[in-house]
């Protein structure tokens, strides 16, 4: 009985961790619902937009992230710079 506890625990932790790590992120979706909402993909695609490199996308969405609060885990803020680099900007890394 006690194994049958502590495996249900274990299984219901795993489980719970899975999703605190982001591991249900979907970096589109996401986009979709949370950074159209202050401005549309035309900043991404302007001739005068303000990111320029990689390093500087990363920089950018970690700077959307905290100003809005969103506490994104790392590993999801990896995944939305790599969606916006391969859907607008494709830059180097």
């Amino acid at each position: 009985m006690r194994f049958a506890v502590a495996l249900v625990t274990f299984v219901t932790f795993v489980t719970l961790a899975g999703h605190a790590t982001g591991a249900e992120f979907e970096a589109s979706g996401y986009h979709e619902q949370h950074c159209t909402r202050c401005h549309g993909s035309e900043v991404y695609t302007r001739d005068n937009r303000r990111v320029q490199s990689y390093h500087a996308l990363q920089a950018q969405v970690a700077r959307c992230d905290a100003n809005l609060a969103m506490g994104l885990f790392p590993e999801d803020l990896n995944a939305l710079v790599e969606h916006l680099n391969t859907r607008y900007y494709r830059f180097d890394k």
